[in-house]
């Protein structure tokens, strides 16, 4: 996440997609292919990995089926996936790689693309930019002849990748190429960094016809064989007694040069002789689907007037601005995420879908296809249960979870699927087992359903039992259609989305789940238990019980649930991570004291480990946690470092990558955060030789130099970043602005002409109760899309002035 920043935009991006498919993996031609090829996926944000998926065996065309989602924490140029074959006794082997840049992201959005495989080649992977100073001399020797010098200072460099993990060894390397290469001359070698500032300047003798070329000139220059100077800068990591390895190059011509104007700019590197790859095997390709998000953030003060209008409710609720939005972005899913997100942030979420609720059930006819369909309404409770209801879902459902997945017991029960060998009834009393197991753990969790799930079926049980009063059941359908159906069900059949399992099981496993998941469908289906029916025969045999007793069982399950008062507060619960760290204690640092250990919270501890479920090397409960806070990269010239501060010494970790160290950062923060004695600041660095590195101060217990990043109160309303969706919402206005329009003419035509629309094809989609209020809404929004617009170019403009007093275009 990009820092909080009241006076300049904030760019905030991430990636959501899924690794579906490979087809055809390794290269056909290979004499030495592999028949049993175990492959795996991961994501790179340059050079740095940050997804991957788990090990599917034995597959030329594996079905990875692996979902993703990460904040982006940091500039990046281009998004890889690697394929890799498994080694046994030896390293994993790349098998090939799909590269993206960063501005071709927006081609593939929302849809699943097959890419071909590219050989992975290490003269190719390169990320980083170079800042160059050139100027052009014209000199008169002692004999009176014209020669002119080329000058070319390299200043810095900034994003050279890790090496092994670790920051580089980086030094340049400048050279003049063209019809006579002119001898290397090379920087001195920056220890340690990726940021390398070298201010090193190199003269060169050019040719005459190299600049201030006429046009014949410059013809007959760029014939066969004839090739205009350039200056070419090479990055490398010096690999000391290893081979240095390259980072990356980048040429410039010297033609753009005149005498004595100065050119400074940042050039992006590039690979090895720009890229140029000779004809290679088919590799096989990936089916992928790719969506990038970025969102430049205003000011908040800039989303006051949208944010205000968003949370108005006027009556009708059809008229408000947060139903024109679902409205007219009817066919977008993502629009009501936002929506729903700063309602909730603000505590206008019961109100609102309670609202538009009652707008849908005046228009259902039939009990037992209440809120059955894919409306405002559903849609948005849908993504409330997702957001408010993980924690419950990791209580009731991941312990089951992870015992059905790892005991991996067959249950096909469908005698065309049966393989040979099967035992139906083995297989039968197996899913009854887990059948029963999940059941059981939803049926008995209802306690611990969040409260603000409670506030939203208390008010559907109410306004259902008033719509339908001679239907006793209705005011449990109402609920369970959700409960059920849309929630518990959703997540048995695909945990790894609601981050209950870390990976996709793999088929015979998801088959299961599959089956558990339609049982709990059909159990959870009030309308069908409540009149002794089962529309599945297969599912009344795993359950054995009577139906009467599932009923019971149901009843009282959501009746606790109803009944659940909103003072009850329930506990965060975070699910365990387990991820190699690096921990040390705060004396002198040296290499030797850093550890590769498992790092593990829960809501209740932080420990460490030194191997994968052993014991605990040291557990620090999170109640004594006082903050959790960024490590300075110069502190140990280390990467994705951050520190736990609890007692008189910091733990200082390091993740694995900047995705992980921030994922990290924040859930220690989210589950200490009403801790008594949070700390006020914190030391950016560490303390070594006798002096805290940040400040200066040789007192060890000095109080911290910079203030501790603000946290939230255990409150999940107010985790959400408000400026953030709004902007969300004002793009997604923006860019269905014809439909406002056409909402507008509807409103208009209907107030004017009392009568039924000409255009009724185009104004149907529309839900207008009232066509003057509607019409004021929309007029508002229109309003604040303009003036929001020109408020954004007006900052965008100031942003991008500043942005070029301080350094060059990057080219």
């Amino acid at each position: 996440m990009a820092e909080e920043d009241d006076t300049r935009i904030r760019i905030l991006q991430s990636l959501r997609g899924k690794i579906c498919e490979g087809k055809n993996l390794g290269s056909c031609s290979a004499p030495n292919r592999q028949r049993d090829l175990c492959t795996f996926c991961t994501i790179s944000l340059d050079q740095e990995e940050v997804f991957r998926t788990k090990v599917f065996d034995k597959s030329f065309s594996p079905l990875y089926g692996e979902d993703f989602y990460f904040e982006i924490p940091r500039p990046f140029q281009c998004l890889s996936f690697y394929v890799f074959a498994k080694g046994v006794f030896q390293r994993d082997l790349p098998v090939g790689k799909v590269s993206i840049r960063k501005e071709d992201l927006c081609k593939f959005s929302g849809k699943e693309h097959w890419f071909c495989l590219q050989p992975v080649d290490p003269n190719s992977e390169v990320q980083g930019k170079v800042h160059l100073e050139m100027r052009l001399n014209e000199l008169i020797t002692e004999n009176g002849s014209v020669c002119q010098q080329l000058l070319v200072r390299i200043i810095e460099c900034q994003g050279l990748p890790l090496i092994s993990g670790q920051n580089c060894d980086p030094y340049a390397t400048v050279s003049l190429v063209g019809p006579a290469r002119s001898d290397q001359r090379k920087t001195k070698v920056k220890k340690k960094t990726s940021d390398p500032q070298f201010d090193e300047t190199f003269f060169f003798e050019v040719s005459v016809f190299a600049s201030g070329m006429s046009e014949e000139e410059e013809s007959e220059e760029r014939r066969p064989g004839r090739r205009l100077q350039q200056a070419l800068v090479e990055l490398w990591n010096n690999g000391n007694l290893a081979q240095d390895v390259f980072l990356g190059e980048t040429r410039v011509s010297v033609k753009i040069l005149r005498n004595d104007h100065i050119h400074r700019a940042w050039y992006l590197l590039q690979p090895k002789g720009n890229g140029n790859k000779s004809k290679t095997d088919d590799l096989g390709s990936l089916r992928l689907n790719v969506t990038y998000t970025e969102d430049n953030v205003l000011p908040s003060a800039c989303y006051t007037p949208l944010r205000t209008l968003l949370l108005q409710s006027p009556d009708p609720v059809s008229a408000s601005a947060a139903h024109i939005l679902g409205d007219v972005c009817r066919e977008r899913y993502e629009a009501v995420l936002p929506v729903v997100r700063l309602l909730l942030h603000h505590n206008r979420l019961v109100p609102f879908v309670s609202a538009i609720a009652a707008l849908e059930l005046d228009h259902t006819q039939e009990a037992n296809t209440i809120f059955r369909g894919n409306s405002l309404a559903t849609r948005c409770i849908d993504d409330m249960m997702k957001i408010v209801g993980r924690s419950y879902l990791t209580v009731t459902l991941k312990p089951v979870l992870d015992e059905i997945c790892e005991s991996n017991k067959t249950c096909e029960i469908d005698p065309i699927k049966l393989r040979e060998g099967d035992n139906v009834e083995v297989n039968k009393e197996n899913l009854q087992g887990y059948v029963q197991k999940v059941f059981s753990s939803i049926t008995q969790s209802s306690s611990s359903c969040p409260p603000l799930m409670c506030d939203m079926f208390r008010s559907l049980r109410q306004m259902a039992s008033k719509r339908f009063p001679a239907d006793p059941h209705v005011q449990y359908s109402a609920v369970s259609s959700f409960v059920f159906l849309r929630f518990f069900a959703v997540a048995v059949l695909s945990p790894h989305t609601f981050q209950l399992r870390p990976h996709h099981p793999d088929l015979e496993v998801s088959r299961t789940l599959t089956l558990i998941s339609k049982t709990i469908q059909t159990l959870g289906s009030w309308g069908s238990l409540s009149k002794n029916k089962l529309v599945c025969k297969t599912v009344s045999q795993p359950v054995n019980m009577p139906i009467h007793q599932c009923v019971n069982l149901l009843s009282k399950c959501l009746s606790v649930c109803l009944s659940v008062i909103q003072s009850i507060s329930v506990s965060p619960s975070i699910i365990p991570l387990e991820v190699q760290k690096r921990a040390q204690g705060r004396k002198r640092i040296g290499k030797k004291n850093f550890k590769k250990r498992w790092l593990r919270v829960t809501n209740r501890e932080l420990s460490y480990h030194k191997h994968k479920g052993k014991e605990a090397i040291c557990i620090i409960p999170v109640k004594n946690i006082r903050a959790v806070e960024k490590v300075d990269e110069s502190a140990f010239n280390r990467k994705n470092m951050f520190q736990v501060l609890h007692g008189e010494k910091p733990l200082y970790v390091q993740a694995g990558n900047c995705v992980e160290a921030s994922e990290w950062i924040e859930v220690l923060s989210q589950v200490s955060r009403c801790n008594p004695g949070r700390l006020g600041t914190f030391h950016p660095s560490a303390y070594a030789t006798g002096v805290w590195l940040c400040c200066r101060s040789p007192n060890d217990s000095q109080p911290g130099c910079k203030p501790c990043t603000p946290t939230m109160l255990a409150n999940l309303q107010l985790d959400i970043d408000c400026d953030r969706e709004t902007e969300r919402i004002f793009s997604l206005l923006t860019s269905n602005y014809s439909k406002l329009q056409k909402m507008e003419d509807a409103c208009a035509s209907i107030a004017v002409y009392q009568g039924p629309l000409r255009e009724q094809e185009d104004y149907s989609l529309f839900t207008i109760q009232d066509p003057k209020e509607t019409f004021h809404t929309v007029q508002q929004i229109k309003h604040i899309l303009e003036n929001l617009a020109y408020t954004r170019a007006h900052t965008q403009m100031h942003a991008y002035i500043h942005k070029n007093s301080v350094s060059s275009l990057f080219i």
